[in-house]
């Protein structure tokens, strides 16, 4: 008895690529290939039955997308969120990147056709509107870059005076000292963990090599109690005796003074305090795309931008056309959500909390992102079963709650309004699942 093996009928390659979905979808060649050639795979592996294969196909190219990002609703109440990209871009900005996409005049005069030399202007005058006490501007890549850039300009071949207590490490494990030490710079610490005082910084600008003090603000964590430290203000004539360069790395990047976060220093205020150069994020408290910003004196910004490292942490055109929007366009979302009224988001809860069920229980947005550690942000949140967290974080759309002491919290903060009623259905569905 003849057996005709089943998988003689699995679809040709030709075929399946001639179907209409798989014409119309937003992929590369080589990823319908790929798509096409696993469900081929699973058929002649008898995992699937050879008249599924089509169906597959269908399903894998609807369902794909051309990147594996996947977007996701913060209800967490964390605002600068690492975990999900820090600062949610504004409409502006966005638009601005879209715009920025395709060919633009980066680094070209229109008016004559010839090369420019202002690649980044519309950031920096931006910058400079809204911090004046600056003389100059600088975008590099991240914040990293820039404080890599500026020691290494301002202080290359000898030492950086910079205080114990503001040896930090920042996200995945990277230290400050180890990053400036990879360039041709070396640190001397100085006093305390707990304790740094003027006489410190004395002590250490006598030293032959000293070229630079720094100033980093510990912004993800907090030293309280037995503490002395010593400000920009107080460093500034010690700077100018000994002819050593200043710098102040912030991170957050707080531009000026927010009554919200009364404890978070800013780039205003520093450079008011006399700092040479003030190095800030551009994805943190901003509200803008990921970078590094740098503020300060004119002749402190042109090392650094004369300096061969500049070219190698050079900033592309999408994020300067991101940042120019986002300090020129409307608020920032980073702005709405460090803001939000207490009372309104009460009463998105109580109605989340009416549709779904759950308790609406009082919860403390935060900060995040390194910036403002500890310090509250009144609101409130739907609480509901733990397990529905796993659920919400499978759905489409993806919906991101705060796991806390066996609870799952739906905080609105970061959820424009728009998408309250998404999130009401997300977690009904999440709900009738476990049904």
């Amino acid at each position: 008895m003849n057996v005709t093996d089943p998988r003689r009928r699995i679809p040709r390659t030709d075929q399946l690529l001639a179907l209409p979905e798989v014409v119309d979808a937003p992929l590369s060649d080589s990823a319908v290939r790929s798509i096409v050639a696993e469900a081929q795979a699973a058929a002649r592996a008898l995992e699937i039955t050879p008249e599924a294969v089509v169906d597959r196909v269908r399903a894998r190219v609807t369902a794909a997308r051309a990147t594996s990002m996947t977007p996701v609703i913060n209800a967490t109440g964390v605002v600068v969120h690492t975990n999900i990209g820090r600062a949610p871009l504004s409409p502006d900005a966005q638009r601005a990147l879209i715009d920025a996409a395709g060919y633009a005049d980066v680094e070209m005069d229109l008016r004559t056709g010839l090369r420019s030399t202002n690649r980044g202007l519309g950031a920096k005058s931006a910058l400079l509107a809204a911090c004046p006490g600056a003389e100059d501007a600088l975008v590099v890549n991240n914040g990293a870059a820039a404080l890599l850039l500026a020691t290494t300009a301002l202080a290359e071949g000898g030492e950086v005076i910079i205080s114990r207590g503001e040896l930090i490490e920042i996200g995945a494990g990277f230290r400050l000292p180890e990053l400036i030490e990879t360039a041709d710079v070396r640190l001397h610490e100085i006093g305390a963990t707990n304790r740094t005082h003027p006489a410190d910084y004395e002590r250490a600008a006598e030293r032959e090599r000293a070229k630079a003090i720094l100033k980093v603000h510990p912004s993800n964590f907090r030293v309280e109690g037995f503490t002395a430290a010593v400000g920009t203000a107080r460093l500034r004539p010690l700077a100018d005796e000994k002819d050593l360069a200043l710098i102040v790395d912030l991170g957050s990047g707080l531009l000026t003074h927010d009554p919200a976060l009364p404890e978070e220093p800013d780039v205003a205020a520093e450079i008011a305090a006399g700092a040479d150069v003030v190095i800030a994020s551009g994805d943190k408290l901003l509200g803008g795309p990921q970078a590094g910003i740098v503020l300060g004196r004119s002749w402190a910004i042109q090392k650094l931008k004369k300096h061969p490292l500049a070219r190698a942490v050079r900033t592309d055109k999408l994020r300067l056309a991101a940042l120019e929007a986002t300090l020129t366009g409307r608020e920032a979302p980073v702005k709405q959500y460090l803001h939000a009224d207490p009372a309104e988001l009460k009463r998105r809860a109580e109605a989340l909390a009416g549709s779904v069920g759950g308790v609406v229980v009082a919860h403390d947005g935060r900060v995040g992102g390194g910036g403002a550690p500890g310090f509250p942000l009144p609101g409130y949140a739907v609480e509901l079963e733990e397990h529905l967290a796993a659920r919400l974080r499978a759905g489409d759309p993806v919906v991101l709650p705060r796991v806390h002491q066996g609870t799952c919290l739906v905080d609105l903060r970061c959820v424009p309004p728009e998408l309250d009623k998404t999130v009401a259905a997300a977690i009904a569905r999440a709900e009738k699942e476990q049904s």
